[in-house]
């Protein structure tokens, strides 16, 4: 009987080490996979933007409903990123990734063949549900893929990248889908990204097999998605609102209750769908915020940016996306050399807070445009130092808020990164926005409106966006030199082909 035993053991580690290989020899495939996976997570949130005054157009919307086509995504996957985290760390990372795959594509079809806007902002809907269980998934294979620190570095710097452009480069494909096939091109779009995806996570992906599996935590289940529902929709509401108004200060109240709630679940069940120890690490926990506050201060250039090359440079919707360029090239080479070069030799704690407040350069930069300003010598060197400082903070910050967790936590550990980006971008997109109005309001008191007049509030709205994202990136960089520390983030070596599951 021992002796079975002993064969069986001696079989099962032979079959670990022989998928280890495997995992090892097919890294880079499985980035390639992961990034184009996240790479359509990321800009379909911008994408759609620039289709939809087309797609209001073609199917009769209202200019209140135009908001939902943004917030119903919004909404779905914000709530749900932290369960699709834990799904993966249950259920398999594999399966989860390629189920969120083909129902991401699934819905972006339906989207794009949508014949009224019910149908469009259900399949928006959908598409965020799917993709919170995507994006965690796609995040936790890279964090138990590339254990390696050198390796670790390379992979994080172009996932970090992609996470940082994927933005922007959603403006440009939207741009020009829009401009030279259709709006619904802006959704029909991500069946390429993800059939190509699915193929290879089909192909290099390997089933990893797991003894007991715990129990899925259902009331922190319910009390986090309430939570980032309310903060989500709150902010989305102020947006299109007033904070004053009773429905906004309701969900912002209810969410505080709620995630308050949530924390004294956490500490209280045995399963717990976040356990307290990925979070209370002091570099986790710092990496979690930085991505949040970058999050926060970027849509003051994505947005705002967008506005002021469209409506007062009289930009096209392609030329507004090809200005974002540049800021794309350098932020790519700035996270791969700082996670891949530098994170190693010493640790988060510069990289970070270094990143932040070049970033608040490249926003007083920009603090300087008009109404004739030249995009060479004006926008270009402000998107320049803009993309140093961010490859500087979500690569680097992205590599530290998942490194050090064991592989039964890199799912949730992961949902917890993106829904730190997903909350920022929603919180900053409200706020900046708020602040923006209040500038132009204010500067066209006592005065008669005219074009020009007109023109002038609308710059001085943005400049009052990229001056509050300049406070913002401050901020982050006093908080991440504080809570972040010096020397590699620890990395919880492979033993078995945990890379995939």
């Amino acid at each position: 009987m021992e002796t079975s035993e002993t064969e069986e053991a001696i079989e099962a580690h032979k079959l670990k080490k022989t998928l280890a290989e495997l995992v090892h020899k097919n890294r880079w495939w499985i980035l390639a996979v992961v990034a184009t996976a996240q790479l359509m997570v990321v800009l379909d949130a911008t994408v759609v933007n620039i289709a939809l005054p087309s797609a209001q157009k073609a199917l009769g919307f209202s200019n209140a409903d135009r908001q939902w086509i943004v917030t119903g995504y919004a909404l779905s996957f914000g709530s749900l990123l932290l369960l699709g985290g834990r799904i993966a760390d249950l259920f398999g990372r594999k399966i989860t990734f390629i189920i969120g795959l083909f129902g991401f594509a699934i819905a972006s079809a339906i989207g794009g063949a949508s014949t009224g806007f019910p149908m469009l902002v259900t399949a928006r809907a959908v598409q965020g549900a799917f993709g919170a269980l995507l994006a965690p998934a796609a995040l936790s294979l890279l964090t138990t893929t590339f254990t390696d620190s050198s390796e670790r570095g390379k992979a994080f710097g172009i996932y970090g990248a992609i996470a940082g452009a994927g933005g922007a480069i959603g403006l440009l494909l939207g741009g020009v889908l829009t401009e030279y096939l259709s709006w619904r091109w802006s959704l029909y779009v991500n069946l390429i990204f993800a059939i190509a995806a699915a193929v290879g996570g089909i192909i290099f992906l390997n089933k990893d097999h797991r003894g007991q599996r715990p129990k899925l935590d259902v009331p922190g289940v319910v009390l986090a998605s309430a939570a980032m529902f309310s903060v989500v929709y709150g902010f989305s509401h102020a947006e299109t609102s007033s904070w004053s108004n009773s429905i906004t200060i309701g969900f912002l109240v209810a969410a505080f209750v709620l995630l308050i709630s949530f924390v004294f679940v956490e500490t209280k069940v045995s399963h717990p769908l976040l356990p307290m120890r990925v979070v209370l690490d002091r570099n986790r926990g710092g990496s979690y915020l930085s991505v949040f506050i970058a999050s926060v201060g970027m849509f003051g250039v994505f947005l705002f940016l967008t506005y002021y090359l469209q409506e007062t440079l009289h930009y096209s919707p392609v030329m507004t996306g090809l200005a974002f360029i540049p800021m794309i090239a350098l932020l790519v080479v700035s996270a791969t050399v700082t996670t891949a070069k530098l994170l190693p030799r010493f640790g988060p704690k510069y990289l970070v807070s270094t990143g932040m407040l070049i970033a608040a350069v490249g926003m007083i930069m920009l603090g300087r445009v008009g109404i004739n300003s030249s995009y060479i010598s004006v926008v270009l060197p402000a998107l320049l130092i803009l993309g140093l400082g961010l490859g500087g903070i979500m690569a680097p910050s992205m590599n530290t808020a998942t490194a050090g967790v064991t592989p039964a936590d890199a799912g949730v550990a992961s949902a917890t990164v993106n829904t730190s980006q997903q909350i920022g971008g929603s919180i900053g997109t409200a706020l900046l926005n708020t602040l923006a109005a209040s500038a132009g309001t204010a500067f066209l008191a006592g005065k008669t409106a005219n074009n020009h007049i007109l023109a002038e509030a609308a710059v001085h709205s943005y400049l009052a966006a990229f001056r509050w994202s300049a406070v913002v990136f401050v901020v982050g960089g006093v908080i991440a030199g504080s809570l972040l520390k010096t020397g590699a983030p620890q990395v919880i070596e492979a033993t078995q082909p945990v890379a995939v599951h």
